[in-house]
């Protein structure tokens, strides 16, 4: 995935690579060195990447006892 460098030295992050990563505005980035003259992009912040379903995490309720599930897949 290329992306083309402005006369600041600014790049777009593809969209693509922000999703994965976590990436919204006011995010900080690091770029380390990977040892084969190659960088990686990281999260500066150390987060890991928040999950697109992370805000619905969690449960509906105190639910059902086994006794009440049993009743109801049996039709009582």
């Amino acid at each position: 995935m290329a992306t083309t460098v402005t006369s600041k030295g600014q790049v777009t992050i593809p969209k693509q690579v922000r999703d994965v990563l976590g990436i919204v505005p006011g995010t900080k980035v690091e770029f380390k060195p990977a040892g084969d003259g190659t960088f990686v992009l990281v999260r500066a912040d150390g987060q890991p990447r928040r999950s697109k379903f992370s805000a619905l995490l969690g449960h509906a309720g105190k639910g059902l006892s086994t006794d009440e599930i049993m009743a109801l897949t049996r039709g009582d």
